[in-house]
């Protein structure tokens, strides 16, 4: 198939009466209505398409055998200290840390056989978050965008004030560490990196979703969220207000145009604000969800794709509010019981959410992490780091649900039959949001790059 060459959109620095300016925003020198307008600028026509997905990612990378693969059948030092559970689908079992998805599994898809070749963290998130092998250090630079950054340059704003990439969950002391660079936007720049909705580490004992510290890094702009542990950013609400009544006042947006509205909405519009806001939820629901990192961010996630954002990141804590949370080279036992039950309630309470709301066909729900676990427990009662085999679980975009595609060795050590790649979960991601992988856009140089060199739509699922 020949690949479409698509121009980037001409750089423009903003005019210092903007009245949304980079003075207020600080957004790497561009102001928000340019970055609006550059998103603008840069979408082909007809790639709008009303689906989203939600990416749970299980940072550090969960083990495939105490979670989605187990193998009780396997020697002691392969199967590990859990058991496997039977599940609503005869003849597939779940590790027995996950019972609530094993009540789903009619509801999910499997893949027991995603494999690549990196061992090292930084590269292997590259890989999946991308569907590229890193070119070069990936701790220094991504040589390609994420998934997430894609979506929000072909797709743009599905509505007016609703950016179309949100990464949820990274503590505010990870920000600055190579971590982030896989979710965002590579050499594209920073108008295709996501909204980053922080988190702070906690430490106090109490029950997070209670405190409720979140954070808009690029915006610095608390929405819905915040309450008086956020008082120091009242100034700059109180500055968002004071534009509010401006904009009321007649002609007061004369002489802009549509980005500069658009910038508007999003700042002081209510559907942010609503969007953003966990407390509109009924405690019922939000209950459901579970009183942690994991399902708060979940419940967030479920709030941002209803209100038109097409691409949202969670990043899940594991056993603790760290980019690493899964990596666990010792205690795994204590780890597992730790991380899986506030995950196994967050992704449940998604899926049946979504369905129950008629979202499961439009939006897609995806749980993956960087790699696999070594199947041989380790001197430390871990398991340490393995590209051999992995395994993604799959919820809605209207896919068949209730199968497994692929399966690995007895012991977990590698695919035993129709292995797949990261590339080919990112081409079946691209497939649900209607993006062809054929598309090309210039790197720095000017060459024409294709969103996915390769990868295939898994088939099983249409």
């Amino acid at each position: 198939m020949k690949r479409q060459a698509i121009g980037c959109a001409p750089s423009r620095r903003p005019d210092r009466r903007s009245f949304l300016g980079a003075s207020v925003l600080g957004l790497a020198g561009w102001s928000l209505p340019d970055l609006l307008r550059a998103r603008a600028s840069a979408a082909p026509g007809g790639a709008a398409k009303d689906t989203a997905i939600i990416q749970i990612w299980l940072g550090g990378a969960a083990s495939p055998l105490e979670t989605y693969d187990p193998k009780p059948d396997a020697p002691a030092e392969f199967r590990g200290p859990f058991g496997a559970i039977a599940t609503t689908v005869p003849g597939v079992r779940l590790c027995e840390t996950l019972p609530r998805h094993a009540r789903l599994m009619d509801r999910v898809i499997l893949l027991r056989s995603v494999h690549h070749t990196n061992n090292d963290h930084q590269h292997a998130m590259h890989w999946c978050l991308t569907g590229h092998s890193p070119l070069g250090n990936a701790f220094t630079r991504s040589s390609h965008p994420s998934t997430g950054s894609v979506a929000a340059r072909v797709r743009g704003m599905a509505r007016p004030g609703i950016l179309p990439y949100v990464c949820i969950g990274y503590p505010l002391d990870d920000v600055s560490s190579s971590r982030m660079l896989p979710h965002r936007a590579a050499y594209w720049g920073k108008r295709y990196d996501p909204l980053e909705v922080l988190n702070r580490r906690l430490g106090n004992g109490k029950e997070p979703w209670l405190e409720r510290d979140f954070r808009m890094r690029d915006l610095d702009l608390a929405v819905g969220l915040t309450d008086a542990t956020l008082a120091g950013r009242r100034s700059l609400l109180q500055r968002i207000d004071r534009l509010r009544r401006q904009a009321a006042a007649p002609g007061a947006l004369d002489g802009g145009d549509r980005f500069q509205q658009q910038a508007f909405d999003l700042l002081t519009g209510q559907r942010v604000r609503e969007a953003f806001d966990l407390e509109r939820e009924p405690l019922s629901v939000r209950q459901r969800y579970g009183p942690s990192r994991s399902g708060q961010t979940a419940l967030l996630a479920r709030r941002l794709v209803e209100a038109g954002v097409c691409f949202v990141t969670v990043i899940d804590p594991g056993v603790g509010l760290s980019s690493s949370g899964w990596d666990l080279h010792t205690k795994l036992e204590w780890g597992m019981k730790t991380a899986c039950p506030p995950m196994d309630r967050a992704v449940t309470a998604l899926i049946e959410d979504l369905q129950q709301r008629g979202l499961d066909r439009r939006v897609l729900v995806v749980v993956w992490g960087e790699f696999g676990r070594t199947p041989r427990i380790n001197k430390d009662a871990g398991r340490d780091h393995w590209s051999g085999v992995q395994s993604v679980l799959l919820a809605g975009g209207g896919f068949r649900m209730g199968q497994v595609v692929g399966s690995s060795t007895r012991n977990g050590e590698v695919p035993r039959d129709r292995p797949l790649g990261p590339e080919d979960v990112v081409a079946t991601l691209y497939h649900h949001l209607g993006i062809p992988p054929c598309l090309s856009f210039p790197d720095p140089v000017g060459r024409p790059v294709p969103v996915l060199d390769t990868g295939e739509v898994i088939r099983e699922l249409l």
